[in-house]
């Protein structure tokens, strides 16, 4: 099993543009700002949001499906876990070390050859509305490490009592496929914005 860490860095930087263009075609009331101090990146910020009225800034953190080329999946995967040097470390979305305000969730990605991107949605997710969703459903970050470890060797699909599987959302470990064997949270996109936690970029 291989990281696939360097070609999607890759992949990020040839996406960069188009994503550029998307926030400076739909976000007319704010200005953009690439970050580009590795600390910065870290802490899950890629890009800063100015909005140009009340001057407040907003730290995003843009997750491409980079896997899935040419597809259009209906879901997000929100990582919860990972493995590094054989040790279960948190993932992104409950780590209280990361400054992220709102995820850039960029699916839906086109191509047209080997190196340019020509389209792509972009489903910017409020990330404190969402874990208070997801706290107000009984799925707080103890609650999920607790049910995780009950089946940490399980591979694949685990449904969750308050999420229906089929329009909803579950939980899938990758733990035979995937180097990092993440555990993360699936999410419909639609039902994002449905809860309104989120809104695409129209």
């Amino acid at each position: 099993m291989k990281s696939n860490f360097k070609t999607d860095l890759s992949k990020e930087q040839k996406l960069t543009p188009l994503l550029d263009s998307y926030y400076q075609k739909h976000l007319k009331h704010y200005s953009f700002e690439r970050v580009s101090q590795l600390k910065k990146q870290l802490q899950g910020i890629d890009v800063v949001l100015k909005d140009k009225r009340s001057a407040k800034q907003f730290f995003v953190d843009e997750k491409a499906q980079l896997d899935y080329i040419n597809e259009n999946l209906p879901t997000f995967a929100f990582e919860l876990f990972y493995h590094k040097n054989k040790t279960q470390k948190q993932g992104w979305l409950f780590d209280t070390t990361k400054k992220t305000q709102f995820y850039a969730l960029i699916t839906g990605i086109y191509s047209d050859s080997k190196d340019i991107f020509t389209s792509c949605t972009i489903t910017l997710v409020n990330r404190e509305k969402l874990v208070q969703h997801l706290n107000d459903l009984g799925l707080t970050k103890n609650h999920l490490e607790l049910l995780i470890n009950k089946h940490k060797d399980q591979h694949g699909k685990l449904a969750l009592e308050k999420l229906n599987v089929r329009n909803q959302g579950y939980l899938f470990f990758s733990t035979k496929n995937k180097a990092e064997k993440p555990i993360n949270l699936i999410l419909r996109l639609a039902y994002l914005i449905q809860i309104g936690v989120a809104k695409q970029l129209v």
